[in-house]
């Protein structure tokens, strides 16, 4: 009989999960058919970005380092957007290239966000001198340029993707401190949480639990600036020369490295640029329609 019994109350427990599935992908597509058209040209854009980035070893005509011997080559059929100053195909660094700084970028956002998000809350809910040591060394850490700071530390330690990822996550990580510490600070106070607490709830459960759920819009809208952010220091670095290093193809160092090419009317630098400056426009349009949602303001008609 009690096996019977817990056979149902399984049973009915995957039935509402997959109900429970169902109307949160109907409450999403509702929600994504109301959505303004720049919403739909970013999302449709950022698809396309992630859809290269995933297979670009199936797209790109050749391999990303391969060298042909015709530099400076003319747009043709063969190179569809002739080749750089060593001889390399266009086309195929541009596609390596969304990999390659898309994946570094989504990496040391993804970081920041772990490492000034966790610290964030947790100096919200411990308070005291562990608030106040974190927050003071956050303030000493933004007062320095953060261009400036990563082109240092980069200098000092090599110009390695790993390192890239961890200075410029540790650098970036302050500003997601200082906004999870703010929205947490709103959250904390609630009664819910005080129960949890008198509870005997760890702190980990208070987090995970109560919390971040509770943060998450502004969170999620941020990590979306974030991303641009650290999009554009990553190409801004790569620039520089101090980013991401050859042979690794990188929109940064493409633009740096054709730049010359600009003074004969060529404008192959300028497609590195602009796929930049697109994926850019494409995550604030998402990122932008995400907080107007979030708001709880409604459109007037």
């Amino acid at each position: 009989m009690s096996t019977e019994t817990d056979q149902g109350y399984s049973a009915a427990a995957e039935v509402g999960a997959v109900r429970a599935r169902r109307t949160v992908w109907e409450n999403m597509w509702r929600g994504l058919k109301k959505a303004p058209l720049t919403a739909w040209f970013g999302l449709i854009v950022i698809f396309c970005y992630c859809f290269v980035a995933v297979f670009a070893g199936l797209l790109a005509p050749y391999g990303e380092s391969q060298v042909f011997d015709v530099p400076y080559a003319p747009w043709s059929d063969e190179y569809t957007f002739g080749t750089d100053q060593l001889g390399r195909d266009m086309l195929t660094r541009l596609i390596y290239g969304a990999r390659n700084t898309i994946g570094i970028a989504v990496a040391t956002t993804l970081l920041s966000f772990a490492v000034g998000g966790g610290l964030g809350v947790l100096a919200t809910i411990q308070r005291g001198w562990f608030d106040q040591i974190l927050s003071r060394a956050v303030d000493v850490l933004m007062a320095i340029p953060s261009l400036i700071f990563a082109l240092m530390l980069l200098s000092i330690f090599g110009s390695t993707i790993l390192n890239l990822i961890i200075i410029i996550a540790i650098l970036d990580a302050t500003r997601v401190f200082r906004l999870a510490r703010a929205v947490a600070m709103n959250v904390v106070v609630m009664d819910y949480v005080e129960a949890a607490k008198l509870r005997g709830e760890g702190l980990g459960w208070i987090m995970r639990k109560e919390i971040i759920p509770n943060i998450m819009p502004p969170l999620v809208a941020e990590f979306g600036l974030r991303f641009c952010f650290v999009f554009l220091t990553i190409s801004a670095l790569s620039f520089l020369g101090v980013g991401i290093q050859p042979p690794t193809a990188d929109w940064g160092s493409m633009v740096r490295e054709n730049a010359t090419l600009i003074t004969y009317g060529d404008i192959t630098p300028l497609l590195p640029a602009g796929a930049i400056a697109l994926l850019t426009v494409a995550v604030n349009f998402v990122v932008d329609w995400f907080l107007h949602k979030t708001s709880g303001l409604r459109d007037e008609h």
